[in-house]
Parts: structure tokens; sequence; C-alpha cells
């Protein structure tokens, strides 16, 4: 059973109206509180918010059991752990001891009376309900909120767009195919301890532990070998490639013979088999390309070679920048307005930015007016900026390659090279935005990997609206302090 939060007022709590934001101070929680604070005090945006949190939280559930976390805290919490890039663990301690955020949430208890308080793991399993189509629902919402209450766009106003990508990096170590053959054998091996350590009479295993520090230990040889120089470095290599192999092959022999052994009495030792059975085949596979490179000496095609055996839809990406060369993740295209809110983004998923202009152009000219709208040359095709210009009055995407005597009288015009110049302020939007928690994302699998980067633009756009509050009311302040004065 889970509730909207209709705060009925009680002897010692703080209505969540009367959250004091604290204007004289620029900082990024009361940017956020203090956007928060406005959406929740506004009726029409209230409602809509929790219509669409019902409906993917609640609706089709029983109405039974347990009090479930409200959902007006789940949705606060989750906004608090990406604006402040920060850990369960952090998110956990505020919603426990920090005042302003627990007003906000309406649940802090004055005067001795008896204070509501959060569990790690309820905050966690909470938060995480939290699905990618919803929250890109609710980011449309906070969209709308943000032009119309806050910014006082105009209906008819339109709107100057800027385009442009960058890596969110997953939490991976770098690859090698020859410690992601290692990685393989570990989860092999952490497999058959588990169903060891349910099971005492599994036979076969007594040098289990011996297995692990041993294919360790020829690993690290292995890497020695293939880090080094000098004289007979290719001999080295593949002598300790040979020795890493064997013992690798052995050890899918072994557990080729006793999985069938393995007694399967319940869901878990079910699930347990299958993950077995997959680390199996990726411990086959590596095998297979560490033999190849090393032994044969053949070039391993891009396509055959994996990044992560946990983060498997990782992404090995060179966007041509000396420092990092290489980022591991996925590439996020964002596009801004005027008031620097982003009002689209896509996670490309083996696209180049070109590749995208088409689709991000009819989401975006279905909902919007646009004026002008600004790319980088990566995104550069004759067909994109020809379809564009059918719609857009002014597309600047400069050419990548030789320019004709036409398209070089254009990008040198001033009108071009006007909204050329402002192109660059999308960089510090990027850079605002991986300090909201979208430099490398934590979570683990694609879906929460999505989820992360919707939560992660919904408390951009929540901030740069609480910057403007803040920023009104510092202005309110100050001309009341002159009249005063006056």
């Amino acid at each position: 059973m889970r509730d909207r939060f209709e705060q009925q007022y009680s002897i010692g709590q703080r209505l969540i109206k009367d959250t004091p934001i604290k204007s004289k101070h620029k900082d990024k929680l009361e940017e956020l509180i203090a956007a928060l604070k406005s959406l929740y005090c506004h009726p029409e945006y209230n409602e809509r918010l929790f219509e669409i949190l019902e409906r993917y939280l609640v609706e089709n559930k029983k109405k039974t059991g347990r009090p479930g976390m409200d959902l007006w805290c789940i949705f606060v919490l989750s906004q608090v752990r990406l604006c402040m890039n920060m850990d369960y663990g952090w998110v956990y301690n505020l919603a426990n001891n920090h005042l302003s955020i627990r007003w906000l949430m309406g649940v802090e208890a004055e005067y001795g009376f008896k204070r509501t308080e959060f569990s790690y793991q309820n905050i966690y399993d909470n938060v995480t309900l939290l699905s990618d189509e919803m929250v890109k629902e609710i980011n449309s919402l906070v969209l709308e909120f943000g032009h119309g209450q806050v910014f006082k766009k105009k209906e008819t106003a339109a709107l100057r767009l800027k385009t442009d990508s960058f890596v969110v990096e997953n939490n991976v170590h770098f690859p090698t195919d020859y410690n992601l053959l290692w990685d393989s054998a570990r989860k092999c091996i952490d497999a058959v301890s588990i169903f060891l350590g349910k099971y005492n009479n599994l036979s076969g295993w007594r040098k289990i532990k011996n297995w692990k520090a041993e294919l360790k230990g020829l690993m690290r040889e292995l890497g020695k070998a293939t880090a080094s120089g000098g004289k007979g470095k290719e001999q080295r290599e593949a002598g300790a490639a040979r020795s890493y192999i064997n013992k690798a092959t052995a050890l899918h022999a072994k557990l080729e013979k006793e999985l069938p052994q393995l007694p399967i009495a319940d869901d878990q030792d079910l699930a347990l088999a299958v993950s077995l059975e997959y680390f199996m085949q990726l411990l086959l596979k590596h095998i297979d390309l560490v033999t190849r490179r090393i032994i044969k000496g053949e070039t391993i095609p891009h396509e055959e070679k994996m990044f992560s055996i946990f983060e498997t839809y990782t992404e090995w990406i060179k966007k041509g920048k000396s420092r990092p060369s290489v980022e591991l993740g996925k590439k996020l295209a964002i596009t801004t307005d005027q008031f620097d809110l982003i009002v689209d983004y896509q996670v490309m998923d083996h696209e180049q930015d070109r590749d995208i202009v088409i689709a991000v152009a009819d989401r975006l000219l279905a909902k919007y007016k646009i004026e002008s709208w600004s790319f980088d040359k990566g995104f550069w095709g004759k067909e994109n900026k020809q379809l564009l210009q059918l719609e857009v009055p002014k597309v600047i995407m400069p050419k990548l390659g030789k320019r004709n005597q036409q398209e070089e009288a254009e990008e040198t015009s001033r009108p071009f090279r006007r909204l050329k110049n402002k192109h660059s302020a999308i960089e510090s939007n990027i850079n605002e935005l991986e300090h909201r928690g979208l430099d490398r994302c934590p979570d683990r699998g694609y879906p929460h990997f999505k989820n992360y980067i919707s939560l992660g633009v919904c408390a951009y756009n929540l901030k740069k609206m609480g910057a403007k509050l803040l920023e009104e009311e510092r202005e309110r302040l100050r001309q009341n302090h002159f009249r005063k004065a006056a």
C-alpha cells in the first residue's frame, strides 16, 4: 500500500509550503529545494506529477500490507541523489539528518515529537522503482513548469536550440581480453563456491581456492609480460599466455564435467546454475580471443570484442580528444534552449551524431516552435541540414570537410558566426550535467543506466529552475532594502 503525500497538519509538524529557503546562499541543494517546493505548491503541476507517479507505482497494485514510502518522498530523494552526485549512503544520511530536506518531504517533527526515519534499504528499494519511461514523463512536466511558471516563456515564443553529445561512462575497469578472461573464471568459481557453501556433500572441489589463486597469478604474469619490453618480449608473452590459457581451459573442462552434478533444489539454485553457464560461455570466448591474438598473432575485429562481462552494453568510444583518448560507456545527446534547460536527450546505441538528427528533430518540431538550431561538425549531413531548413529558419551545422564557395560564404557570414559562437555555451551545460552525476553511472544494468540518466537530466533542469527562483527572490529582497533605505 502506497500513498501520495497529502500532508495533515499536526502539532510539531511543519508544512511543506513553509519550508525555509536560504536565498542568500548560491548552493545547489538550496536551488533544488526551491524548485521542488515551487513544483509541489503549484496545484496543477502537483496533481499531474502525482498522477504520473501513481500510474507507474500504485496502479494495479493491491491496497493492502504495510504502508510504503510516500510518492513525494521517493521523488525528492531521487532528485537529491542526482543533484548532489552522491551514493545511497549519503542520501540515507541526509534523509534522516538534513532539516531542509526533511521539511521538504514533510516528515520532520519538532518539539520532541517522534521522528519519522528511513532505513538505507528502504531508500534504495524505493528510489530504484523509478523507471526511464516514468521519469521521461516527469521531465516533460518539469520542462513545461519551467518554461511557463519559472522563466515565463510566452506560448508563441520560439526556442533557440543547441545540440551536442558526450559520453556517460560506466563503472567498469579498463578491458583487456586476458583480464576479462580472469573475470569470467572468477565468476564461475564464485558460483561454485556458493553451491559448496549451501551443500556440504559436493565433492571434487577441495582445491577451489587454489584454482582461483593460480588463475589470478597467471593473469598477472601475462599482464607483466605484455607491459614489459626488451629482448624476447614476444616469447615471454606467448609463454605466459599458454600457461594461462591451459589453466583456464582445464577449469572449463572441469566445470563442464561437474555442472550436471550440481543440485537444483530451488529457484535460487536454478538461477545460479544459469549464471554459471553464462560465465562458462564467456570463459570459452575469451580463451579463444587470447589464443588468437597472442598465440596466433591475429587482429581481433572490433565487433567480436567485449568491454565488460558485467555491463555488456558498454561501448569503446573515441571522440578525438587527447585526454581521455578512450571512454567506456554510452554517448548521450542533449538539446538545450536559451534558458539552459535540457528539452531533449537520447542515449545513443552504437550510433554516430549524424545518425540521430532526424529523430531528434521529429520529436522537438512536434512540440515546439524553433527559431534557430546549432550543431557541431559531427552532426553534419547534407540531408540532415536540408530537412531541418524546411522547418527551422536558422540552422547552424558547419560542414565536415572541404567547403565550396557558397558554403564558405554562408559559414563566414556574421549571423552564422554569431550563432556558432553561442553554441559553445552547451559545453558548460554538459559540464554541469556531469556534476549532476552524469560523469559516471554507478548503477548496474542497462535499464538502470537509462533510469540514472533520466533522473540526472531531471535534477539538472530542477536545479536550473531553482537558481532562477532564488535569483528572483534575491532581487526582490534587494528592491525592498532600497525602498526602506529611501
